[in-house]
């Protein structure tokens, strides 16, 4: 005999539609209400003060003292209310007043907290004068006392907590304000529409207070940022127009490695084969370092200058130039004296291109930001004659100053990050600042080279050099 299978149990029926929308209110309800809690339970950076970032002692300083003053004339204020004109015990409006004003002090490092204390004292506070014959006729839930301190609470609150909570706060305010409502008494002047409209004002005041500072300050920080980035690109803009002037340096003396060890067996009889071995071997590496520096010019190039023009050609200058410069400077409005060394010196191309352009810089700053300003501009060698001293003094322009003709040999833009640069490359110093009577100094100190060995001179074993 087989056992029969019990029979399925009946499908559920379907909810209907009315059943499942007050599920999903049930259930918004319940997410609306855990929210709630999330926020009114998680404080923005407790412990911190308000104000607590700004420099200025006193503004740091100011909430503890607006709260103190608030908290010693709130306590003996809300006690006489309380005791005389709802006629509660004295010792019973002492405790409650105590609750609603002493927190008070707390809200300035922990706001949240504080709201809580003084919310609950304030339903306390409701719950008991609801029981007096002394509240008939007067305000109530909510007294003037306690409307006056639940404010500045609310400014607290409005500028440390975020938005969300802000709006917690203001909609329990509310909830509390109605559910008193249905309960309230008779013959009372109701207060909680007054509380709920005065504090969703102050928190929203304060809560655009707070979100114009925080914008201000990421304002600052990112125009300090930007300016970190402009002079750090400006930085490098000017050590690449740097390298590819002295390209051109470099490249003649690897030229002239390159023609000494290619002739070098022709200039040198009996040269042996391992020696002219030696000697190709250099001429190879030099001409494929010159090689990699066109390469390297290519990369330092900037975009602008392949458009206009291609690769710069030119020479570069030097002090021999310096007197063409002037008189540029001089057909722009500016009159300069230059006093140049009575003997030629021999310089390092670094060191004569520098110090052609921290002239050219100085000069430039001149016509810029003091036009028709006299300037003097002198170079001279120390007297130990192992350093060129390179100074351009201008005196303070003409009241009023008179507009300039733009300078027609320019300097690069970048001014004194420029001549740091140049005096770094050489290993000399730079000395600037602006003078007493409202002039400028600019004076630069860059090393002399040695005298150069003739090209064509053989090369000794001590030098060390083919």
């Amino acid at each position: 005999m087989t056992e029969t299978p019990p029979p399925p149990p009946p499908a559920s029926p379907r909810r209907s539609a009315p059943a499942r929308a007050g599920y999903r209110a049930l259930r918004a309800v319940r997410q609306a209400r855990r929210l709630l809690a999330v926020e009114l339970g998680t404080p923005t950076a407790p412990g911190t003060p308000l104000l607590g970032t700004v420099r200025n002692l006193w503004l740091r300083r100011l909430p503890y003292g607006v709260a103190f003053a608030f908290a010693v004339s709130l306590l003996p204020v809300t006690i006489a209310v309380l005791s005389h004109d709802y006629d509660m015990a004295g010792g019973m409006a002492g405790a409650l007043a105590t609750a609603q004003a002493a927190p008070l002090l707390l809200a300035v490092t922990r706001p949240l907290q504080a709201w809580w204390v003084i919310f609950a004292a304030d339903l306390i506070c409701a719950q008991a004068l609801s029981l007096l014959d002394g509240t008939v006729g007067r305000p109530w839930p909510w007294p003037p006392p306690v409307i006056v301190g639940y404010l500045a609470l609310m400014l607290a609150l409005s500028l440390r907590e975020r938005r969300r909570t802000l709006i917690a706060v203001w909609l329990a305010t509310g909830a509390a304000g109605v559910v008193s409502d249905i309960a309230a008494p008779d013959g009372i002047q109701s207060t909680w529409v007054l509380l709920f409209v005065l504090s969703g004002v102050v928190l929203m005041m304060g809560a655009i207070l707070r979100e114009r500072g925080d914008a201000q300050r990421k304002l600052i920080e990112q125009e300090t940022i930007s300016e970190a980035e402009r002079a750090r690109r400006t930085l490098l803009e000017e050590r690449a127009r740097i390298a590819r002037e002295l390209h051109d340096v470099v490249a003649h003396h690897m030229s002239v490695i390159t023609v000494q060890a290619d002739s070098a067996p022709y200039r040198i009889g009996g040269l042996p084969a391992a020696a002219a071995d030696e000697f190709g071997a250099i001429a190879a590496s030099a001409r494929e370092s010159l090689a990699e520096m066109r390469r390297l010019l290519g990369v330092l190039r900037s975009e602008e200058s392949e458009r206009h023009g291609g690769p710069e050609k030119a020479p570069q200058p030097g002090i021999g130039m310096l007197e063409k410069l002037v008189e540029a400077t001089v057909r722009a409005g500016v009159p300069v004296e230059l006093a140049l060394p009575g003997e030629p010196t021999a310089l390092e191309p670094a060191v004569d291109l520098s110090a052609y352009r921290i002239v050219q810089e100085a000069l430039a700053n001149v016509v810029r930001h003091a036009p028709g300003a006299p300037t003097r501009v002198s170079l001279r060698t120390t007297s130990d004659g192992a350093r060129l001293t390179v100074l351009i003094v201008n005196s303070p322009p003409p009241a009023p100053a008179t507009p300039s003709a733009p300078l027609e040999t320019g300097g690069t833009g970048h001014g004194l990050v420029g001549m740091r640069e140049r005096v770094r490359l050489v290993d000399g110093s730079l000395d600037t600042g602006p003078l007493p009577d409202g002039g400028f100094r600019v004076a630069a100190q860059l090393p002399l080279a040695p005298p150069a060995a003739p090209v064509s001179s053989p090369p000794t074993k001590d030098s060390g050099a083919l």
